[in-house]
Formats: structure tokens, sequence, C-alpha cells
């Protein structure tokens, strides 16, 4: 058969099966001819000698989904197109492989003497933790980006241009030695000193003569007289001291002389006996110190047994105030530690004070710890059951290495940071945290005092490197297949 009968035959098959598709759509939309019978009218009408068209020809003569830009760049149309210097587009016809991004050129996998870099390892595109040591796709159909060796000289180093920065705002701090403190917040209230606390009484049964105009809450000054008593049995001991003065028998006298003090007669009682060698009839009571009367017993004419008080003096020169701190805030508070003291009824003025004591218990109701603060109280603005508000200042006092609260990126697993290597470039690394305080936190292990640390923007620095792919080269390569 000739190549003109050949052509003849196959222009007449093709028009058959147009009929045909045009007969079984209705008569309104024919039905697209089967490739496999395209590429046979084809091979009919190119003649025997042809050879048998392959899929790629059969793929090629499908419905163009596409144009793509003729060198490879991520540019496509939804129609022809050409370029800015008169290259037509490339059509994508259906069954070819679609990708919208660039593909970088296959490496080799050795470096050749003056050839391209060995390759180390591949790595997900996404930035997942996952590596290969040979080329494969992900989930996604992607190809692995390889890393060269040469590479990761510098470490997982985050690298962006000068434009990025501008745009995501960076800002650093340097990491520095400091001591942090933090402020823990507690109600508490003002309580005497309960070493500054007096009792006046006697030792013996007495008979109250007078008493001093002191009542409940007055200030009375050491020495100041507060009760005149008569005592016999005071009277009787003193007696036995004046005879054993006379005898001069030495141990007599010392026996004498303690028998007295025993009983509690005032020292400047005691020295009126022995200056003047005669038995007083009543007994003065003094104030022993500076104070206020918190309690009053005595009243004339009536009789004090043994023991009984008399008066209860408070020295309110140094109070205590007694804060309630809760217990997850109690690992911070030392003895020692400052603390700020307002009470409601003074808002304009501040105490100062130090912490004295931690209590070892803690309460079952409130889930607080109580901690005791000393207060010097020189005008005694300060009164018992007041209430007042303490700040105390809580955490390590030796200077530690600290980096800012916001500098840290935590992921719930580990907590990392960006150090700042100059030139736009920045490497993540894990850091071991430990206290709190003052807008900063300790780092124990992971940085150096001298390095500079993003502060700010530190996310959207993830955002725009994909941190996460630095990230995975903190681990070894391993095969993920």
């Amino acid at each position: 058969m000739t190549g003109a009968a050949r052509s003849a035959l196959g222009l007449a098959a093709l028009a058959a099966a147009g009929l045909g598709g045009f007969w079984a759509g209705g008569g309104r939309l024919p039905v697209p001819m089967p490739e496999t019978l395209v590429a046979a009218f084809a091979a009919i009408a190119s003649g025997p000698d042809a050879p048998p068209p392959g899929p790629e020809a059969a793929a090629a003569t499908g419905p163009v989904l596409y144009w793509r830009d003729p060198d490879g760049r991520p540019v496509w149309s939804a129609g022809p197109k050409s370029t800015p210097d008169g290259r037509a587009f490339l059509p994508v016809r259906e069954g070819k492989d679609i990708i919208f991004d660039e593909q970088p050129a296959p490496a080799p996998a050795q470096a050749e003497e003056g050839g391209a870099p060995r390759i180390l390892y591949y790595r997900n595109p996404m930035g997942l933790p996952d590596t290969s040591p040979t080329p494969k796709k992900d989930s996604m159909g992607m190809d692995y980006i390889p890393v060269f060796d040469g590479e990761i000289d510098e470490g997982p180093v985050v690298a962006l241009s000068p434009g990025k920065l501008q745009r995501t705002g960076v800002r650093t701090e340097l990491v520095e030695r400091r001591s942090l403190v933090r402020p823990v917040r507690a109600p508490g209230v003002v309580a005497l000193d309960e070493r500054r606390v007096t009792v006046v009484a006697t030792r013996s049964d007495a008979f109250v003569e007078t008493v001093a105009d002191v009542t409940t809450g007055a200030r009375v000054s050491a020495g100041q007289p507060l009760a005149q008593v008569y005592s016999p049995e005071i009277s009787a001991a003193a007696a036995l001291y004046l005879s054993a003065l006379s005898s001069g028998d030495r141990r007599a006298m010392a026996g004498a002389r303690q028998r007295v003090v025993n009983l509690g007669m005032p020292e400047a009682s005691l020295a009126a006996l022995e200056a003047e060698r005669q038995v007083p009839l009543s007994l003065t009571w003094t104030a022993p110190s500076d104070g206020v009367v918190m309690e009053r017993n005595a009243a004339p004419g009536m009789m004090m047994e043994a023991g009984m008080t008399m008066f209860r003096l408070a020295d309110i020169s140094v109070v205590w105030v007694l804060a309630e701190v809760p217990e997850y805030e109690i690992g911070g508070v030392a003895p020692g530690a400052r603390a700020e003291v307002r009470v409601r009824s003074l808002p304009s003025r501040r105490f100062e004070g130090r912490v004295g004591l931690i209590y070892s218990e803690v309460s079952p109701d409130t889930r607080t710890v109580k901690v005791r603060i000393e207060l010097a109280n020189p005008d005694g603005a300060l009164l018992a059951d007041m209430y007042a508000d303490v700040e105390i200042e809580a955490g390590p006092a030796a200077p530690v290495i600290a980096a800012p609260d916001g500098a840290v990126i935590d992921d719930g697993e580990r907590q990392v940071v960006l150090v700042a290597l100059g030139e736009g470039r920045f490497e993540p690394r894990p850091v071991t945290l430990g206290a709190r305080g003052g807008g900063y936190v300790e780092v124990r292990s992971g940085l150096e005092a001298g390095e500079r640390v993003v502060t700010a923007a530190n996310f959207l620095i993830d955002a725009e490197s994909n941190l996460k792919a630095a990230l995975s080269a903190l681990a070894p390569a391993e095969d993920t297949e």
C-alpha cells in the first residue's frame, strides 16, 4: 500500500471515529477518543517502518493542562503565553508530573576532583525532623533537600536577608550575670515581739497600797513607778539581812541577801536597805523597760497573791509582721531576705525589714506558711493586729547567667533561644532554665555571659526561615525509610 493510500485510510478512520463520537454523544458533545486508538491511527498513517509509540508519545498527545516558563522558573499560565524576549511557554499535557516549585539540580553523591561538594544527607523539605542518607520523597511527593559538605560547618545556623530582618523588627540583648529577684506578695498582720513583753508581779503575798496613774494603753518608760505594795514576807527577809550585816558574817550576809533578791525586792529598795540599814515598810514596783501597758490588774487596797500579774508591758520599738505566704512560693523565700511592708492605715508610708523566721508548718486550711518579718518601729506608728501588705524579694542572691524571658521559645518539650551571630545569622540553641525574676530567667546551661540573644520577633524568624529545619540539624542524621 502506497503512502497516499495509507494516509487516506487513516483520515477516513479518523473521520469515522469522529462521527461515531458525535453519535455516541447524542449529537451534542463528542466523546473523547481513547489515546491508544489515536496512537494506532498515527501508526497506520506513519507507515509500517515507524516504531510503535511509547508512553511518552501517548502522554504528549493528551489535553494541555497549563503552560510553564521555558526556562523552568516558577511561572505558569492557564493559556498560551510568551516570555518578554518572545519565547513561547511550554505546554504541560495530562500525564506529565505537576511540579510547582523549583527543584534543585541533582548533585553527585560524592565530590569529584574539582566538582560539586559531597552530599552528607537529605532533609525533609518542610523542615520536619526527618533525614535520609539517600534521595527520597515525602508524603506529598516533594523531593528531600540535599545537605552538602561544608553547609553545616557553623552548626545549625539560620540566615536571613537584611530585608527580612528589617520587616520582622528583630531586637537582641546581651546575656549577663545578674541577681534574679521576684516579688512575693502576701497579706500579713502586725504582732508584738514576744521577746519584748514583760510582766510586773510579786513573788510573795502582798497588799497594794497605791497605784500610779497608769492605765491600759498608756506608754511608760523604764524606772517609772507603777505601784506601792507591802509584803510581810519581804519585810521579814529584809530584817534578817540587816541582822547579818550587823554580825559581819560574810556567809550569813550572802545567804540573807540572796533570799531578799529571790523574793523580788526591787534593786532600788535593796540599795536603800543596804545604805540606810532600815527595813522599808513598803516597796515601790517600777517599769522594767519602755513600753505600752497591755494589761493592768492592780488596784489600791487589794491583796496580790504570789505570782499574780499586776501589769503586763510590751516594748513596741521593734514589732513583727506575720505574713501568710502561699505554699508554692515559699521555696524562693529565705531568712534575711528584704521585705517591704505597707499598712492600710498609713498608705503613704513604707516600712522595710528582713525576714527573721520561716515557720515550720503549713496551714491545712489556707495552704500558706507564716513568715516573720522584723520591723523597727521607733515612733510607735505600727500597732498590734494591724493589717499589712507585704512584698518579699525572693530568688537566688548570688548572680547567675540570665536571659530575658522573651528570648525563650518553649514548645512544651524543650526550651530554645536564638543566639545572634551577626550579619543576619542566628543559631537556635537548646537551654536549661532555672529561677525567674524581674523579667529574666536563669540559664543553667546552653549560654555564656557576653552572647547576644533575640528578644523580639523570634517567632517571626521561625516563620521566615523555617527554624524547625535548623533545629533538626541538632540531631544526628538517621535513616527514616
